[in-house]
């Protein structure tokens, strides 16, 4: 009863349009005093500071800052131009190329609203001409950039594992098979969708072209062998693989490209600096209602209660999976993992399941939520640069929802899709 009081506050706060970080604390605030009393006050800017002041966290404007700095540079641009070159001979090879930029550029920043910023002005425009419907060039730029929360360095997966007391760099490494799959998919879905509708062929294939356009990216295609190789080989951890990430973008774009001028580099830095103030105050926020909601025992109470009813994995798997398809369609992902992994953590333990798969079960879901309106950062976020309707693109997008419906059900009931490599690798 005390989780449904509270889930319905922190609702109707973000309904009349109270900003969820700012929800958050109050309803966290208005709990503890309730509980214990009007004493507890003082107390409570230092339980924002110590949740907001983990190490690890300093990922997260690490990798927006990054990923700021490579959408003020010509990173998607040249990456567009090489892909066209590999893809364009292939029916409906723009559209796969959309889907093979976006999934590189997830690589680089860990953030989907990034990469649709980076991208989505170079590749919509360039489908719109080539004939592509409206609706459809947003759906697959928006179902393609989400796939920055599954595949490494997913800011995403740092704030599960920061939550869930789990190694992101494990995370990691269990993103890359279930983000690759969904990757290529929804190719094959854009090469089904260009046959049934007679989407265009765009060139043919020129090997001279292609040698040019992969000199020019050649510096881009390297980053993530510098950013990945040094976290999976563990050279670096993930907090200094964001900074190591900072260091690549400016290096690409001041010495490199010579594209990133000072005016570009404070945009990006002011861009971060804004994106992480959001994040962090999120953290901040639900480390009040966390505080509580551990004060009052309540997620071993929410684990005892589920065990009573079942104490199978596969059928708590599934309910956990409903649960958090249904918060991802309200919540933000940032928000949906920081409010709800802590509760649902006890759980995930008693019934046996790898805490590493379980993150990648909840990234996929929340993914899908990032494609579900109302919420819907990243739909919304596309629609608005496609200057699109937001429900034609959501029915243009069922088929990409549909694949990412379908890696989930492969990661959540064959544990070796995610965990493969991390068994390999680590265990």
């Amino acid at each position: 009863m005390t989780i449904l009081l509270m889930l319905l506050g922190l609702f109707a706060l973000i309904l009349i349009g109270v900003p969820i970080a700012v929800a958050l604390g109050v309803v966290g605030v208005i709990s503890m005093v309730i509980s214990q009393g009007f004493y507890i006050l003082p107390n409570v800017a230092l339980t924002m500071f110590e949740g907001a002041r983990s190490f690890p966290l300093l990922a997260i404007p690490m990798f927006i800052l990054a990923g700021a700095l490579m959408n003020a540079s010509s990173i998607s641009q040249r990456l567009f131009a090489l892909a066209s070159a590999l893809l364009g001979f292939v029916r409906g090879g723009l559209a796969m190329v959309n889907v093979g930029v976006s999934m590189f550029f997830s690589e680089l920043s860990g953030s989907a609203v990034a990469g649709v910023a980076a991208t989505a002005p170079v590749l919509i425009p360039a489908m719109h001409k080539r004939g592509y419907p409206r609706p459809f060039t947003a759906a697959v730029t928006s179902s393609s950039a989400t796939l920055a929360i599954i595949l490494p360095p997913a800011i995403p997966m740092i704030l599960y594992g920061v939550m869930a007391e789990t190694s992101i760099v494990q995370l990691f490494v269990a993103g890359i098979v279930p983000g690759l799959l969904a990757g290529f998919l929804m190719m094959l879905l854009c090469y089904y969708y260009a046959r049934k509708h007679g989407w265009p062929v765009e060139e043919i294939f020129n090997l001279c072209r292609v040698w040019v356009t992969f000199k020019e990216a050649f510096w881009a295609l390297f980053l993530p062998i510098i950013i990945l190789g040094g976290i999976f080989g563990g050279i670096v951890t993930a907090t200094e693989g964001g900074a190591l990430a900072v260091v690549a973008a400016l290096f690409l774009g001041l010495v490199v490209y010579r594209d990133l001028d000072w005016r570009f580099l404070y945009g990006a830095i002011v861009e971060g600096a804004t994106q992480t103030a959001v994040v962090m105050l999120l953290v901040a926020g639900s480390a009040l209602v966390g505080g509580y909601l551990t004060e009052m025992r309540i997620p071993g109470q929410l684990a005892a209660a589920i065990l009573t009813f079942t104490d199978n994995k596969w059928a708590i798997l599934g309910l956990l999976n409903v649960f958090f398809l249904l918060i991802g369609i309200f919540l933000h992902s940032a928000a949906a993992i920081i409010l709800v992994v802590p509760v649902v953590m006890p759980l995930v333990a008693a019934a046996g399941i790898d805490p590493v798969h379980f993150g990648i079960v909840v990234c996929l879901n929340l993914a899908i939520g990032q494609q579900t309106p109302p919420v819907a950062s990243v739909l919304i976020t596309t629609c608005a640069i496609a200057k699109a309707d937001v429900w034609e693109v959501t029915r243009a997008n069922l088929g990409f929802i549909g694949v990412l419906l379908g890696v989930l059900l492969m990661s959540t009931y064959i544990p070796a899709v995610p965990m493969f490599l991390v068994e390999w690798f680590y265990r």
